[in-house]
């Protein structure tokens, strides 16, 4: 089936699934049965109905002709059987890939601050800047690429990502240290994500002038340390985050 004729079909019901427990929780819950927590129901909600919101036009990545190269071997002339690269596709994976990229990098800012001064604080500084700048070279294949970004996929991830901050996490006053863990293992999730988007690019290079596969060769290894890092964080602090000292026992004589 045609690539349009299914985001055709599937783009009324991502745009209802999702908007619908925006809309009014209590009948989604009836139906659903209850969430204990909320907030994220209403993040992957959203970003549900932003996927929803738009159905690609026959140009919508921007590349036109040119993504539809085919794959050639030296030596040979060109076959236009071969493999091509689908254009409507790729603009929508990169688009998704770039409103991830926006909510990991208000996420890892929000960590850094919070943070700060204390050794995690010291190690996420450097970690927020490469996240930071990981997003600004997606946005320059992007470019040259000839994708145009969906801003209101990137609007709709920085709202999401604000509204999951709302989350208490067990304390009202003060920072919960559930909340640190949360964003340590959120962001793991999320660079395993951009690597595996680093990837996807990475294999369909020989196919595509525009990527630079030593670029995405060196990206994917960034993104393993940060992945590195971050799971370091996340497994030292799994003690302090749930476990309590126990009642001290007076020593027997």
């Amino acid at each position: 089936m045609n690539p349009r004729t299914v985001a055709l079909v599937q783009s009324p019901f991502n745009l209802v699934g999702g908007a619908r427990p925006l809309l009014h929780l209590r009948s989604f819950e009836r139906d659903f049965g209850p969430r204990t927590d909320r907030w994220l129901q209403y993040t992957s909600g959203g970003l549900l109905a932003t996927t929803g919101w738009r159905v690609p036009s026959p140009d919508d990545s921007g590349l036109k002709g040119e993504a539809t190269m085919t794959r050639t071997h030296p030596g040979t002339a060109k076959d236009h059987s071969a493999r091509t690269i689908d254009p409507d596709l790729l603009g929508i994976y990169l688009n998704d890939h770039l409103a991830g990229a926006t909510s990991g990098t208000e996420r890892v800012r929000y960590l850094a601050r919070a943070t700060a001064g204390s050794p995690l604080g010291r190690e996420i500084g450097p970690l927020a800047a490469e996240i930071a700048e990981d997003r600004k070279t997606l946005l320059a294949i992007m470019r040259n690429l000839g994708v145009p970004v969906r801003r209101y996929k990137v609007g709709a991830a920085w709202i999401a990502e604000r509204a999951g901050r709302l989350k208490t996490n067990g304390r009202l006053v003060r920072r919960s240290p559930l909340t640190t863990f949360f964003e340590l293992e959120m962001l793991r999730m999320a660079v395993e994500g951009k690597a595996a988007g680093w990837q996807t690019l990475r294999r369909l290079a020989p196919d595509h002038d525009a990527l630079d596969a030593r670029l995405l060769d060196d990206l994917l290894e960034r993104a393993r340390s940060q992945q590195q890092t971050l799971e370091q964080w996340r497994e030292q602090r799994i003690q302090s985050t749930f476990e309590r000292p126990g009642p001290a026992t007076a020593e027997s004589p």
